[in-house]
């Protein structure tokens, strides 16, 4: 990560997602985030050419950051059992959508035109491909697994689900009561985590002890 970008662009960035986390892209401006991060407005312009630029580089950024985290997060796990191990993999990546969920909207419209965001992008879910179809094949050695589904396909499910839900509030929060924002948010999310679950460990043909 430090070869794509320097200290001052990642102190930038850092400051830029925590606003836009907190006030949304529109919400948020260059000189908010300048103000926040002690440095001239012109300096967003030096270092990545505009806002919207500058959204495109928080994205890679945050990309190869969670790409950096998951591998440190799967090392972790890589001992447990492949049942185990496949509940923290849905559970990482559910979190994960969740909790960066204002880039959705961005992604979707700047991998039309955007050969790098493609790129970072594939490489990161090759990733989660991959430790996938190791989970599911020594599943399928010790006997807990039944079936060997395609790992792209797992991946396809649990990403597409959980985007189905983050963009379609409207619908889903008729079945997700909730007081207020962050209290539906956290039910969303977990009502999202158990149906997968459910789903994947039934594709897999889990057998329980």
């Amino acid at each position: 990560m430090r070869k794509k970008f320097t200290e001052k662009q990642i102190h930038i960035l850092d400051i830029a997602e925590e606003l836009i986390a907190r006030k949304g892209y529109e919400g948020t401006s260059v000189r908010d985030i300048c103000s926040k991060a002690n440095i001239n407005v012109a300096m967003i312009s030096y270092y990545f050419g505009s806002k919207e630029k500058m959204m495109s580089y928080l994205y890679q950024y945050r990309v190869l950051k969670t790409r950096e985290n998951f591998s440190e997060f799967a090392d972790t796990i890589k001992d447990g059992k492949p049942e185990m191990q496949l509940r923290e993999i849905i559970k990482y990546i559910v979190s994960q959508l969740f909790k960066y969920n204002y880039f959705h909207g961005f992604v979707t419209q700047e991998l039309r035109h955007t050969e790098n965001l493609k790129d970072e992008l594939l490489d990161f879910y090759q990733l989660f491909v991959r430790k996938l179809d190791d989970v599911i094949k020594k599943g399928v050695a010790s006997g807990v697994f039944t079936f060997t589904p395609k790992p792209e396909d797992i991946l396809t499910m649990i990403i597409g689900s959980t985007l189905f839900v983050i963009r379609n509030k409207n619908f889903y929060e008729l079945y997700v009561p909730s007081k207020n924002e962050e209290a539906y948010a956290k039910e969303a999310e977990k009502k999202v985590r158990m149906n997968l679950l459910l789903s994947v460990f039934a594709i897999l043909g889990y057998a329980a002890d």
